[in-house]
């Protein structure tokens, strides 16, 4: 069924862009258009405005019908829990702190021991 929807998507898209590139610009918007594209080929355009109306809706239900085929096929029925973080012990002992290895405190260190022992 997916498949079958994905390829009628594609052959409605294709009919869309062909039914849009042949309509004829009627001067809407910003190019101002002549008046003599408003009396031409009247019926020729109500056929392409409504191919173009019904493509553009079968368009959008294949959409969402794509959607929750997608979302129905993907479904889990279980938990997966292989993603979870491992379960934390309770430490039986507090860490006892270790000292960076500083070698400048080190050195301050054994220079205030020097000056302090008696000469």
């Amino acid at each position: 069924m997916f498949t079958f929807l994905l390829v009628l998507q594609a052959i409605i898209a294709a009919a869309l862009v062909t039914v849009i590139l042949m309509q004829r610009s009627e001067g809407g918007g910003l190019t101002g258009g002549s008046p003599t594209g408003l009396m031409s080929a009247r019926g020729a355009a109500n056929f392409l405005t409504r191919a173009t109306t019904i493509l553009a809706a079968g368009f959008v239900l294949c959409c969402i019908a794509l959607a929750t085929l997608a979302s129905l096929n993907n479904r889990t029925s279980q938990v997966d829990a292989s993603a979870a973080p491992p379960a934390q012990t309770a430490p039986l002992a507090a860490p006892t702190p270790v000292a960076p290895a500083d070698p400048l405190a080190a050195a301050a260190d054994q220079a205030a021991g020097n000056e302090a022992a008696p000469k």
